[in-house]
């Protein structure tokens, strides 16, 4: 456990310090003087479920701290309501003895904050195209969908010949299915079609079987691959890319899909999970045999995407707009004291059996 100690009266606990938790967390402390402890990012899935006992039995004894949330926060609405809809199905497998309006009373003190990003001007390592179709609020009647018919551009746009480059920057584990990745791509090389991919993301000690397969049967198709440590020459791979694409099947915001976007890529995502709430339809596929369609498609016309401006406010997620936001929330005082223990017999009043509320002490 590592401790970046400050004077302040905020404590931060991050048990996956890596990626876009390392990030925020970064974000976070740069301009305060808040204490922040943090776990190695490894085995995100066991973080998940054991780092509160691990932070429970590690942190030293001045560091006053509680399990009953003052405020509930989560990175999009996704989040939040398949977090309560998962309590929802928790609580339905109990047979007696459930606990009453757990998800009326988490709800009424959550809210919605999305993960700020701290994004760079990225301008010097776009290329041209891009820079003259930089992303921009406006109604999606404004632009046509690519997927739908052919956007005319500048009169200066692209090389048309230069083959479609594919960015898939994720994490190397399953949750975020590189098994359709592959097999999307595998499928587009087989239909002759010519194409470019970066396959970028943190890689760990473990990895899917597929990603070493795959390499060699994709051959001269790959331009990068592996992580990139520098952030800047991540950008720029992102600037030459034309297309992120999402294959995941777990994800609750997003980061690398929106670093993207700020790179003037075309972003292409599952419907379903977070994704609805950020990127309009025309950017979403329900099956992978639709992916398949829409990449094809792109392959043989790449200028549909280069010359199209993404239609998503990049705004609502920068750090400039939710700063303020941050900072009121991690400044609040406590809204009221913690109340005192109940009596074993006052305890029971707020169990229910079968459902029901029971008025006093079980036999």
């Amino acid at each position: 456990m590592q401790e970046v100690a400050g004077p302040g009266p905020v404590l931060l606990l991050e048990p996956f310090y890596g990626g876009s938790h390392k990030q925020l967390m970064d974000l976070l402390v740069q301009d305060s003087d808040w204490t922040l402890w943090t776990l190695p990012c490894k085995k995100w899935h066991w973080r998940s479920r054991t780092s509160a006992l691990v932070y429970s039995q590690n942190l030293p004894r001045d560091h006053h701290y509680s399990l009953v949330a003052d405020q509930v926060v989560f990175n999009s609405r996704f989040n939040l309501d398949s977090f309560v809809g998962s309590v929802r199905s928790f609580l339905n497998q109990i047979p007696d003895y459930k606990p009453q309006d757990l998800e009326s009373k988490i709800r009424s003190k959550s809210r919605v904050l999305y993960f700020p990003l701290d994004l760079p001007q990225v301008e010097p390592f776009l290329p041209e195209h891009k820079r003259q179709r930089r992303p921009q609020v406006q109604s999606p009647q404004q632009s046509e969908d690519p997927d739908q018919g052919p956007d005319q551009g500048p009169d200066q746009g692209p090389d048309p010949v230069r083959p479609l480059h594919i960015v898939w920057p994720h994490r190397w584990e399953h949750d975020k299915d590189p098994a359709l990745l592959f097999w999307v791509l595998l499928r587009l090389k087989d239909r002759g079609l010519d194409f470019r991919v970066s396959v970028l993301g943190e890689r760990f000690s473990e990895e899917p079987e597929v990603f070493a397969e795959s390499r060699d049967l994709l051959g001269d198709h790959v331009l990068h691959w592996g992580f990139v440590q520098s952030k800047d020459e991540f950008y720029k791979v992102l600037a030459e890319s034309d297309l992120v694409l999402s294959t995941a099947k777990h994800e609750f915001y997003g980061v690398s899909m929106l670093e993207s976007v700020h790179c003037g890529c075309f972003p292409l995502v599952p419907d379903s999970l977070v994704y609805p709430e950020i990127f309009p339809v025309q950017y979403r596929f329900r099956t992978p045999a639709q992916l398949l369609k829409k990449l094809t498609r792109f392959c043989k016309r790449p200028e549909l995407v280069r010359t199209h401006t993404v239609q998503v406010d990049m705004s609502r997620f920068s750090w400039a707009t939710l700063k303020p936001q941050f900072l009121d929330l991690l400044s609040a005082p406590v809204s009221s004291p913690l109340p005192a223990p109940v009596s074993p017999d006052k305890q029971e009043q707020h169990l229910s059996e079968d459902g029901q509320t029971l008025g006093g002490k079980t036999p």
